[in-house]
């Protein structure tokens, strides 16, 4: 999980920690906890008269009983009274099932120094039982060891660092959408790219064959550029394309790896077949001119 990541599951689990009252922040705890001690941890359901024994979920490798609170509107003395029902209840019902109580609340600030207070006394005059505390911190610090795809689950999908890279170049579009619009040379030369700069840069027939088709087009990626009212606008669009071909080859990715990344970074390769043959006489022009990709092997003499 990159910082991107991080960033928007903290903040999509801080937002549902607050949000989820009652039953709903219950089944909350309970997909969290699910998540992070699978086979371990087991949910609780209330089941006929004898309801759920107080207990909302079990967690067996260290007897735990946990006990949710999250009604809508806090007040001390109904937590109160609660945590003394449930405990009670629990060390009833569960017996030396239960070696520690944990009660469950979504209070972001922690317990009030009277709900604390009662944690201690109840602990006091049990003391074959450990009881503490489960809010705010102590979740969040359990779901952000989660993995991607269980954050996944839980709060949907959000965009990586990479994904934020592979969004095209805005300053592209124009060109490509243009492009796919004209009509190449029935018969235009398809010379094949530099062979010593595809050996150098370590290039898969593939994309070599790609970027000869790309050719098809090339003419009119410089007619483009050559028409446009600023002059400038070519080489803005090439020094957008040199630093994103730098950034990727700073990530040590393959050169094939950094071909497919910079099509998307053209505008993508999942359009209609125009759209993809403009895409391809992009990254043709200015593979050309040596604004993406290496002009030499290293040690050698660059044009």
């Amino acid at each position: 999980m990159d910082s991107l990541q991080r960033a928007f599951y903290g903040l999509k689990f801080e937002n549902a920690f607050l949000r989820q009252k009652g039953k709903a922040f219950e089944d909350l705890f309970s997909r969290i906890m699910g998540h992070a001690s699978p086979g371990d941890f087991q949910a609780v359901r209330p089941y006929g008269n004898r309801g759920d024994l107080k207990c909302d979920g079990y967690r067996v490798s260290d007897k735990t009983v946990f006990q949710c609170y999250a009604p809508s509107a806090m007040k001390l003395a109904n937590m109160l009274t609660k945590m003394d029902e449930d405990f009670n209840g629990a060390v009833a019902h569960w017996g030396g099932r239960m070696e520690r109580w944990s009660f469950v609340h979504n209070e972001d600030d922690g317990l009030p120094a009277d709900a604390t207070q009662k944690l201690v006394d109840l602990g006091t005059a049990n003391p074959d039982v450990s009881l503490d505390q489960t809010g705010y911190p102590e979740l969040f610090a359990i779901v952000m060891a989660l993995s991607v795809s269980q954050l996944e689950d839980l709060f949907g999908s959000v965009p990586s660092q990479r994904t934020m890279a592979q969004l095209d170049y805005a300053a592209l579009r124009p060109v490509v959408s243009l492009i796919q619009k004209l009509s190449p040379d029935d018969n235009p030369p398809l010379s094949a790219p530099s062979a010593s700069k595809l050996d150098a840069n370590k290039l898969a027939s593939d994309a070599a064959e790609l970027l000869r088709q790309g050719r098809r087009r090339e003419p009119l990626v410089e007619q483009f550029f050559n028409d446009w009212p600023d002059p400038s606008f070519g080489e803005e669009i090439a020094q957008g394309f040199r630093e994103r071909y730098q950034a990727l080859k700073a990530e040590d990715l393959t050169s094939d790896q950094i071909f497919s990344e910079l099509q998307t970074f053209a505008g993508g390769m999942d359009g209609t077949p125009p759209h993809q043959a403009a895409v391809l006489a992009v990254m043709s022009y200015f593979f050309e001119r040596c604004d993406i990709f290496e002009d030499h092997a290293e040690g050698d003499v660059g044009i």
